[in-house]
């Protein structure tokens, strides 16, 4: 990202504002970053002109909220969301005010969240403004809200989930007022839409505070609320042997912070990957939980629909789930198998895995440092075939689709890397020799 384009776009449209005759500032969390030292990646502008003198001046402008006095304009390859000062009626959803009035700069800052993010920036004179106490909590390193947090809250429950996330992005603190009136609201959280908690789930998933956040969503009763599965590990203990670190829930939050920079369906993964441990856990010589990663995938299948999961994210998170134990069993597979798994497209994924998966509990890497170099060998020897069938081709053969297809096909795939077949048809014939009798 080209930061300083994008900021000489936001000065640009708060220059032309001020050209126009009216005030206007950079406002949350691009000043709260400049207040820090950080590069802001984004910027919002407020300002007094009405959504339709902002539409005349941008006549590119995307009214994507104008009723609220939010619009969206384009300057060159970038967007600013213009906003006009405004103050807001009841909630009657937990997330939209019933109406707006439009007001002044003063009274505009005091409706937001959270007074790290009430501060006012003027670009052209380098001013900050603050009416709420921003700075000093930015000194202190303190997530507070702005006036009374229950009534905060019961604006947009969201807010309980964003303070726990930029406390553990930020490495802050959350006030106690403020935590106290989260541990209290926490329940409420379920009331506003699963996409609006999926979306802030997976930015404090991929922060690199996540493994505090996880701590911080269990303190505050977020995490019952919306993932109990999660919270259902907490205090089940593992063999010591092989997990030193302790229980399951701790385990988790180990994987989290070892991650390297992780994609969302890699973080979310890393969460859910133990979730099955809990209904599967049985003593006998030892603390086991046999099938875990099967009934952790079916169980992660559930959560990502009940968080609005796209289809594909679904497909990836559950598979990474179900086979987040087969990497330490790839230097015994037979060469085929394993090179079909280190060729994968997710093969990268897998093995992020499972390193943070040791990392978190016995530390041994030897097996993950045998399959990161069994994979470079492969990619630069062995380029992974093109598919000699398809699940269309199953069809045609007249097989019934389910669950049996991926199956057919990785043993297609099998028989291609060991060299037993070459051609369409004659993986078809392998599909009738050792599958067609069991179909039909």
């Amino acid at each position: 990202m080209d930061v300083g384009t994008l900021r000489e776009g936001a000065i640009a449209v708060v220059r032309l504002l001020r050209d126009r005759g009216f005030s206007a500032y950079w406002v949350g969390g691009c000043v709260r970053d400049l207040e820090m030292g950080r590069e802001p990646h984004d910027y919002d502008i407020v300002t007094d002109a009405r959504p339709d003198q902002v539409a005349q001046m941008f006549p590119n402008a995307v009214l994507v909220g104008a009723q609220f006095g939010v619009i969206v304009v384009p300057w060159g390859e970038w967007r600013y969301e213009v906003s006009t000062f405004r103050a807001e009626g009841p909630y009657v959803d937990g997330r939209r005010p019933s109406h707006v009035e439009f007001v002044d700069e003063q009274t505009d800052v005091a409706r937001r969240d959270f007074t790290i993010n009430g501060l006012l920036h003027d670009p052209l004179t380098g001013k900050t403004i603050d009416y709420v106490g921003g700075r000093a909590d930015i000194a202190r390193r303190t997530v507070r809200t702005i006036g009374d947090p229950e009534q905060r809250f019961a604006e947009d429950r969201l807010r309980m989930l964003r303070a726990v996330r930029l406390a553990a992005e930020l490495e802050f603190e959350i006030d106690p007022a403020t935590f106290a009136a989260i541990q209290a609201e926490a329940g409420s959280i379920t009331r506003i839409s699963a996409e609006r908690i999926r979306d802030e789930l997976v930015r404090l998933l991929t922060s690199p505070g996540r493994g505090r956040g996880l701590r911080l969503l269990r303190e505050s009763g977020l995490l019952i609320a919306i993932l109990p599965e999660v919270e259902a590990t907490v205090g089940v203990p593992q063999p010591p042997e092989f997990h030193p670190e302790g229980d399951i829930f701790t385990h988790t939050v180990l994987a989290l912070e070892r991650l390297r920079e992780p994609h969302p369906v890699l973080a979310v993964a890393a969460l859910l990957h133990d979730v099955g441990k809990p209904p599967t856990m049985t003593e006998t010589d030892r603390i086991r939980f046999n099938g875990h990663d099967e009934v952790g995938a079916e169980m992660t299948a559930v959560i990502c629909r009940r968080l609005r999961f796209s289809g594909d994210e679904t497909a990836r998170i559950v598979a990474l789930v179900r086979d987040h134990l087969r990497v330490k069993d790839l230097p015994k597979m037979r060469p085929a198998k394993a090179s079909r798994f280190l060729l994968a497209d997710d093969a990268a994924d897998h093995l992020e895995l499972h390193r943070a998966d040791c990392l978190a509990s016995h530390g041994n890497l030897d097996v993950y440092r045998w399959a990161v170099a069994a994979r470079e060998a492969l990619i630069k020897e062995t380029p992974r075939p093109r598919p000699l069938l398809t699940g269309d081709d199953l069809i045609a053969m007249g097989l019934r689709p389910g669950p049996r297809f991926k199956e057919m096909l990785d043993a297609v795939l099998d028989a291609q890397l060991e060299g037993t077949i070459r051609t369409a048809d004659e993986a078809r014939a392998f599909v009738r020799r050792e599958y067609a009798k069991r179909e039909g």
